[in-house]
């Protein structure tokens, strides 16, 4: 290391060249706003000059271009990419993203630790830097039937890894504030570090204790008042814009100059398709400043703030001695088009890429549900009006909505005229017996007339989730999951009519990010042929039996009363 400080510092005072210098560029100054016409001179994977003109061994000609510090997504779930972390890597870097705080509980609620491991084992191979937050809730809750299960003795053997920064979002926000001793063993096991937040509209005293748990974080705002609430309580808040949860238009008027230390970008769970249409958090950017986001505000919130929050402090600013993560810009701040990224001092080539160590994925055979019936896929009538699961679209909370349907030979059914149609959960890791493991219900705002589409891709617990108007394709769709090892299907009139695999762990798929992207194509386009209007229906599925994020979910063990935190029964 002696060796390397000394490198740097003669490199930096101009002794010797430096390794890398960029020339003819101007670099935005988070600390003033201003664009300075400089140098940047890099020794290894960091800054050594600024503010002045350097030789250089290799010379990289910025072209008049703005540099900008590289962008760091706070929180996401790599799973939710459908992609393994090595196409991740290939698929995001592109767009400035340099750094990735990601939380791998989606595999970890299928395969547990196993899951974890993959991804501390990946991260040291990318050529972005990836870091993992350890997953808090493995279950989520005991509401649904998940694949594993994480005590706090688990999460402790992993924590020195150099990779992990500390605790990940804390979903089971009822279980803190009633003092569940498996919520208080885990954050007493990680207090004093770092600990995500996952708290959607709590407020007042209720916010107060779960703060008091040493909750640092939160990425469920849904509104400028709440998160301005969370601001003054002393929480960072990670603003979100996601493929299906969208918070960035109305959280836009809360991030100023002022708050900008105290706020991120974050995409939760973004999908090739999507990347490829809008970018990732370049879309962030530009689109918080078309909203009247002030320039410097909306890049400290993706770069400096960012890596502040989560202890991160080698990177964010364009200065000697940080980290040379670059995003060199064609035009102006405000339009944030990426031409070229440079990572750990090295630009980003697909040669990189190609030299990558492959660590072979895990999670094969995961799909050990029992092959369902049509019979199976029954709702019984209840006396009265039938709580349906009302979705709102861009949000993955769900209204509690209470709705008359019609009834035949004692069973609910869908009803097209108010666009209610089915909505079942089937257990897939082999855990239920005798008959259980089916929950039934109905959701309402798909737009879907006919056929069903089912995913293996249900949070957090990752069970199938089968939406439908018609029974039969209901049982059609959900029994291809199991023979393809998971992933996304679409079915109509008995037949299939587009599917994507997603072998790793019914979650990822084992091709790159184009073939994905396209199979999203075919996936969208077999399901707009059902009716189905919302932009994101897959995500919107997997998100229904998600049963910490308010007010009706449903797991395979029934509907879910989020508010209570208990189940409904069914029938009458």
């Amino acid at each position: 290391m002696r060796a390397t400080l000394e490198r740097r510092i003669d490199q930096g005072r101009g002794v010797e060249p430096a390794d890398v210098v960029i020339r003819n560029g101007r670099f935005l100054d988070i600390a003033t706003g201003a664009l300075v016409e400089s140098d940047i001179a890099i020794t290894g994977d960091t800054i050594t000059g600024t503010f002045g003109s350097y030789e250089g061994r290799e010379i990289i000609d910025a072209g008049g271009r703005i540099i900008v510090p590289g962008f760091i997504d706070t929180h996401t779930h790599v799973e939710s990419s459908l992609l393994t972390p090595e196409h991740f890597d290939e698929c995001i870097l592109p767009y400035g993203v340099t750094t990735v705080i990601c939380d791998p509980h989606e595999i970890a609620n299928v395969i547990g630790a196993e899951g974890i491991r993959y991804f501390l084992d990946s991260a040291e191979t990318l050529v972005m830097d990836l870091r993992v937050n350890l997953s808090s809730c493995v279950p989520a809750t005991h509401l649904e039937t998940a694949g594993a299960r994480l005590d706090a003795a688990d999460l402790l053997a992993l924590a020195d890894h150099p990779k992990v920064i500390g605790l990940a979002e804390f979903m089971n926000f009822p279980g803190v504030l009633h003092k569940d001793p498996v919520c208080m063993e885990k954050l007493a096991a990680f207090a004093g570090g770092h600990i995500d937040g996952h708290a959607p509209l709590l407020r007042g005293r209720d916010l107060n204790g779960y703060l008091a748990a040493g909750i640092r974080t939160d990425h469920e705002c849904t509104s400028a008042d709440e998160a301005r609430e969370k601001l003054s309580k002393g929480m960072n808040i990670l603003i979100r814009e996601g493929s299906v949860s969208k918070d960035l238009h109305a959280l836009a008027p809360m991030l100023t100059e002022r708050s900008a230390p105290f706020c991120a970008f974050c995409t939760d769970d973004r999908n090739p398709l999507d990347v490829a249409e809008e970018g990732h958090l370049d879309f962030l950017i530009r689109t918080a400043i078309s909203l009247g986001v002030p320039v410097l505000a909306a890049y400290c919130a993706a770069s400096w703030s960012a890596a502040r929050i989560f202890g991160l402090m080698d990177r964010g600013m364009i200065a000697p001695g940080w980290r040379a993560d670059l995003v060199l810009l064609d035009g102006p701040l405000e339009t944030c088009r990426v031409a070229d990224v440079i990572a750990g001092g090295r630009a980003v080539t697909p040669e990189r890429f190609a030299a990558r160590r492959t660590i072979r994925p895990v999670g094969r055979r995961s799909m050990k549900a029992r092959t369902v019936k049509v019979a199976d896929m029954a709702v019984p009538a209840r006396n009265g009006e039938t709580p349906v699961i009302g979705v709102v679209p861009g949000r993955i909370i769900t209204d509690r909505l209470s709705l008359n349907l019609p009834q035949n030979n004692g069973e609910a059914q869908v009803d097209p005229a108010q666009d209610v149609v089915k909505v079942v959960v089937v257990e897939r890791h082999g855990r239920s017996h005798n008959g259980e493991g089916i929950g039934r219900g109905f959701v309402k705002g798909f737009g879907m007339k006919r056929g069903a589409i089912a995913s293996s891709v249900g949070h957090d617990s990752h069970n199938i989730c089968v939406v439908g108007a018609d029974d039969t394709d209901m049982a059609l769709a959900a029994n291809r999951l199991g023979e393809i090892e998971g992933g996304f299907v679409v079915a109509e009139g008995g037949r299939i009519l587009a599917e994507l695999p997603l072998p790793v762990a019914g979650l990822m798929s084992l091709e790159g990010k184009d073939a994905v992207r396209e199979q999203l194509v075919v996936l969208r386009r077999a399901a707009k042929s059902l009716g189905v209007t919302l932009a994101e229906p897959f995500l919107q599925v997997a998100f229904l039996p998600l049963p910490v994020i308010p007010h009706l979910k449903i797991s395979d063990k029934g509907l879910v009363d989020v508010d209570r935190f208990e189940l409904i029964g069914e029938g009458p």
